[in-house]
């Protein structure tokens, strides 16, 4: 089976599970603050992973026997937020519209401009024009959710696009930081194409507490 195949059936099965989800909490189930959780859990579980598989020589090299434990320590920050603003579906929602539409902006606008590298020895694909189009992208996602949603333009939609988009960006560059210390292609493979939970959700690493913050 192709990765691009696993992929697809990995969509499908998600598509699946988000769908159900949905059905739960019409139910009045909290399905989306438990399924937060829960992705935050494998989150931090994978990280745990990750370290214990990890050398001890490396572990000793470059402060990564600081790095590692400070990564794990903003997890469980993350975690918390996941408990909290999955209590409110429909911020979640906006939340995972935004980092949707940034990730997906910047690489179908970053592979179709190309342009300077952001960080190569980070992340080798990140380019600068797929970082602006992404942002611009994660924004219209956010306006357009207060238009849909109460046919209302609201200026604040604007900020919080603009900085979830940029926060779940450099979440997932702070994530292939974290991989290339621990030298790691992917974090896990329970997701079939996808790599694991850190993976796939490292838009959350910094956009998730944002949002908690927002709602304090």
């Amino acid at each position: 089976m192709t990765n691009t195949t696993k992929r697809i059936i990995a969509g499908i099965v998600m598509a699946g599970i988000i769908g159900l989800i949905a059905l739960l909490q019409g139910w009045g189930v909290p399905a989306v603050r438990w399924i937060s959780v829960i992705i935050a859990l494998g989150m931090i579980i994978e990280m745990f992973l990750a370290v214990k598989r990890t050398k001890f020589d490396l572990i000793n090299k470059n402060y990564n026997y600081i790095v590692f434990p400070l990564f794990l320590a903003w997890l469980i920050i993350v975690l918390f937020a996941a408990y909290a603003v999955g209590a409110h579906p429909w911020k979640m929602l906006l939340l995972l519209m935004i980092i949707c539409s940034a990730d997906i902006g910047g690489w179908f606008f970053g592979n179709l401009f190309g342009g300077d590298k952001m960080w190569e020895r980070i992340s080798p694909n990140k380019t600068w024009a797929g970082q602006i189009a992404g942002i611009i992208c994660g924004t219209i996602a956010s306006v357009m959710y207060g238009l849909l949603g109460a046919d209302t333009f609201f200026p604040q939609l604007l900020w919080i696009g603009i900085s979830v988009s940029l926060l779940s960006q450099y979440g997932d560059l702070t994530a292939s930081w974290i991989k290339r210390r621990l030298k790691l292609k992917d974090f896990g493979n329970i997701i079939p194409g996808h790599g694991g939970f850190l993976d796939r959700f490292d838009g959350w690493i910094y956009a998730l507490p944002l949002i908690w913050f927002v709602m304090m």
